[in-house]
């Protein structure tokens, strides 16, 4: 009796958690899942990347060094002892003449403005690198995400065609059991089969590879599912615009500018530092044989006999000139970029479109009829495998297609963003 009530008991609870784990399971179901968008990496790899916490560290130590640039030259407190330790009337202290004052450095020809002015360009210089590696985080981080994808899209191909070629296997199985076919037949179709598991085995592997260098790059865990249908956004017909994108106002071609920008400032810095400086200051005299304090006045000017400056001048303008030059060189392979990735995105959208569209309606149909002509008995085996075949070709050939156009779009975004201004004071 007691082993009977037990027995009751443990089946009521068993039957009591499976009725929860169902009501779990169903309110688990009318749940949608999360998705995790390629906005939501891009987010994710930017607050992560060592790059940009680097950039901002760069950010921090250019204000720093412009905050310096400002400052005036520190006062000189000085101080001097005359006519002691002598002999005679000026052996020890008794005739001696005590000085103490301090010497001020007044700079001349705009110096402090011209020493900011070329701080201000490294730092907005610093900041546009900050720019530019988020920039890179982004397209690093999208190209991850479209791997991601397609790798689970060719997972998914790869399972469909191993559900196919075990369809296949029992057919051929059929026949050959009806009389219809040789056991030559089932043979090929267990060697297409085995070699479709062993596809899916990969694509499996590959997959967790793409997911797993997608969150190592984020620095955490995807939450939700990938956004699958971001793979098969295609532009209408016509995509990319007629004429070539001016690289000017560009990300690309800042650079360029601001480096510009920073030779300017040197030259100008230079040309300052060619007027000489004058160091003033006044100074208390105290003369110990009469106990009397005298006012002392100080001014030097250095006298520039060996080193006027001129050669430093004629390298800042030989470096400007450097710079300009370079900035139209560059200008030239960012125009040439630019043009090479419009026309690598607008034929990687004309391939994908036709990959996804009618080569793949084609070879679907094709495989379809070669399927039921096979079970029919009106084709042959190897025209049941060329025709799947070419049905599998034709869909990795459409995903890999497909991720080709978003990365050429990606890459194109890349070199087309905008520049955005830094406001920068003179800070003087």
């Amino acid at each position: 009796m007691y082993r009977f009530i037990a027995a009751l008991l443990a089946a009521t609870s068993c039957v009591a958690a499976a009725q929860a784990q169902d009501f779990a399971a169903m309110r688990a179901a009318q749940v949608p899942t999360p998705l995790f968008t390629l906005e939501d990496a891009v987010a994710a790899a930017g607050g992560s990347a060592p790059a940009i916490e680097a950039a901002d560290a760069g950010i921090r130590a250019a204000e720093a060094n412009r905050r310096i640039a400002g400052f005036r030259p520190n006062p000189v407190a000085q101080a001097q002892v005359e006519n002691v330790a002598g002999t005679g009337a000026y052996s020890g202290l008794r005739n001696s003449e005590t000085t103490a004052g301090f010497l001020q450095t007044l700079e001349r020809g705009g110096k402090r403005r011209a020493r900011v002015a070329v701080a201000s360009a490294e730092l907005s210089r610093t900041e546009l690198q900050a720019a530019i590696m988020a920039a890179d985080v982004r397209l690093q981080a999208t190209r991850l995400y479209i791997e991601a994808i397609s790798a689970m899209r060719r997972r998914e191909t790869a399972r469909d065609q191993a559900r196919i070629a075990g369809d296949a296997l029992r057919a051929a199985s059929l026949r050959v059991q009806a009389g219809r076919a040789s056991p030559l037949e089932r043979q090929r179709a267990d060697v297409t089969r085995l070699s479709a598991e062993a596809n899916v085995e990969r694509q499996d592997r590959l997959a967790l590879a793409a997911r797993t260098n997608l969150e190592r790059r984020m620095g955490r865990s995807i939450d939700g599912e990938l956004d699958g249908g971001l793979l098969d956004r295609l532009p209408p017909d016509g995509y990319g615009p007629d004429v070539p994108v001016d690289p000017q106002g560009t990300l690309a071609l800042a650079a360029a500018d601001a480096n510009l920008a920073i030779a300017d400032a040197n030259l100008r810095l230079a040309r300052a530092n060619r007027v000489p400086d004058v160091d003033v200051g006044p100074s208390v005299r105290r003369l110990e044989a009469t106990n009397d304090v005298a006012a002392v006045f100080t001014v030097s000017i250095p006298l520039q006999v060996f080193n006027n400056g001129r050669a430093a001048f004629d390298q800042a303008n030989a470096q400007r000139s450097q710079a300009e030059a370079q900035r139209r060189a560059g200008a030239l392979d960012i125009e040439q970029a630019i043009t090479n990735a419009q026309a690598e995105a607008d034929n990687a959208a004309t391939l994908a479109r036709t990959a996804s569209g009618p080569a793949l309606v084609a070879a679907q149909e094709a495989a379809r009829i070669a399927r039921i002509g096979y079970r029919e008995g009106k084709f042959g085996q190897l025209d049941l495998l060329d025709a799947e075949r070419t049905l599998a070709e034709t869909r990795v050939a459409a995903i890999d297609a497909l991720a080709a156009y978003q990365n050429a779009r990606a890459q194109l975004e890349r070199l087309t963003a905008p520049a955005v201004a830094p406001q920068v004071g003179n800070g003087l």
